[in-house]
């Protein structure tokens, strides 16, 4: 069997690829060994936002009374909680499906072994059928990766990955969360609002990595306030059953009856015949060109397999890059301006430069800030709700380089900043675009006109 494109990976980067492909009338075979949508739809994105969802109407429910609304005996049934998570995915999923059906992409549903490259193209094999293709996308994601703790045994009950935490149908009384970025975070969020009692470890001085710092305290001490306890700076040293033991200014411990490894994820470049083509690998990650070419022509790459930039997101986009030059269209990646999002309550958003990347590039710049208490949609349904919205403008032009917001519901709106951002528009620019009243995305606005007024 012949195709044009061959996906190896039927996650964010891997489907949107194929149906872009397939839209534009190549024909596409697309191997997946698990569910279509990857780690992002089954065991990742939709999963997490979906039970973070469920604990927001919890809290909200439970705090009606700030708006007029009491509510008494409001409880939860987290069986009901998870088995709406499945049913959930399990659309999603299906949805994905019809989308492949109706671009007229093969998908098969098996491993696929790279066997090697000729005159003729690149040939794979799964489930006993041989396939052969004029080009390759790689789009086989990541791993959790799972560090070398003495006494962390990956397969102890209490011991959980991401993907081990979402099959949960009872939730635990007590929750450590070794790892303080977005995944470990949006799980101290979500159990927190359950009663869980959470303690997160991380090794840094400050939560969420590279995201702002100052939304990154922000949003640490309004959890701290709702009980959830941190130890920054904090190395773990060794797990004794429930036990975590860590290194702070000495030795200390907490005992929790699960454990949640969150310290990040690894591309996945292992165990389907990569090696039969002698692509070049670049920080344990699959190197790329900016049109997601690989060292072997007709070989291509997109998503976490890269190891650059792992957001789903940013992997969709990647794989469009790669169908839009195979079909006669000059695109190449940029990452200027990829949103990032933590899907706590309140949430975190940002794009562009925050203030640590912008003065490490050497880029002379101008920063303003309001609190989200300036648009009055958020007043209105954000009773006591702290929030504030940052903007980062070169100094010289006045063009935005930078957004960063605190507030619900900032990942709805921070499609807006990326657009800026990518268009290279001013303060001025921004300043004659009209924004809907009322609504939360007018602090955009109102921190752009700051500036200067």
């Amino acid at each position: 069997m012949k195709f044009d494109l061959a996906i190896i990976g039927g996650g964010p980067g891997g489907y949107v690829a194929a149906e872009r492909a397939g839209a534009k009338g190549l024909k596409v075979v697309l191997f997946e060994k698990k569910s279509l949508g990857g780690v992002c739809l089954n065991e990742g994105c939709i999963p997490t936002k979906t039970l973070l969802y469920s604990a927001k109407v919890y809290d909200t429910a439970k705090t009606g009374a700030k708006y007029g609304i009491a509510a008494e005996g409001v409880s939860f049934d987290y069986g009901k909680v998870a088995k709406r998570k499945d049913k959930v995915v399990k659309k999603l999923v299906g949805g994905v499906g019809a989308k492949m059906k109706s671009f007229g992409v093969t998908v098969v549903k098996e491993s696929a072994m790279i066997q090697g490259r000729n005159t003729d193209g690149i040939s794979i094999a799964a489930g006993g059928d041989a396939y052969l293709a004029a080009n390759l996308l790689i789009c086989t994601g990541s791993e959790a990766f799972v560090p070398p703790i003495p006494g962390l045994d990956p397969k102890a009950d209490n011991i959980l990955t991401n993907r081990e935490i979402l099959d949960l149908k009872e939730l635990p009384k007590s929750l450590v969360i070794i790892g303080g970025g977005v995944i470990g975070m949006e799980f101290a969020s979500m159990y927190s609002s359950f009663g869980v009692e959470v303690t997160v470890i991380e090794m840094m001085d400050k939560i969420l990595g590279e995201m702002d710092a100052e939304m990154s305290k922000m949003l640490q001490d309004i959890y701290a306030k709702r009980g959830v306890k941190f130890e920054l700076g904090a190395r773990v040293t060794e797990i004794k059953g429930d036990e975590v033991i860590y290194d702070k200014e000495g030795t200390a411990s907490v005992k929790a009856e699960a454990i949640l490894v969150s310290v990040g994820r690894r591309p996945v470049t292992q165990g389907f015949g990569l090696e039969n083509l002698g692509v070049e690998l670049f920080k344990g990650g699959i190197k790329v060109t900016d049109k997601m070419q690989t060292n072997i022509p007709n070989v291509y790459a997109a998503g976490d397999v890269t190891g650059f930039s792992l957001l789903a997101h940013t992997a969709s986009r990647e794989g469009e890059v790669v169908v839009n030059n195979l079909t006669g269209r000059e695109d190449v990646m940029r990452y200027n301006a990829i949103p990032g999002v933590v899907y706590t309550n309140p949430e975190i958003s940002g794009v562009g430069h925050t203030e640590k990347t912008a003065k490490a590039a050497g880029i002379d710049y101008k920063i303003a800030q309001l609190p989200m208490a300036y648009a009055g949609r958020f007043v209105a349904e954000n009773e006591g709700g702290a929030g504030v919205c940052k903007v980062l403008v070169g100094a010289k032009y006045g063009e935005v380089i930078g957004v960063h917001m605190l507030g619900n519901p900032s990942s709805e709106m921070i499609y807006g900043a990326c657009m800026a951002i990518e268009a290279e528009m001013t303060l001025t620019e921004l300043e004659e675009v009209v924004f809907p009243h009322p609504t939360v995305s007018e602090i955009f606005k109102e921190t752009v006109f700051s500036f200067n007024h």
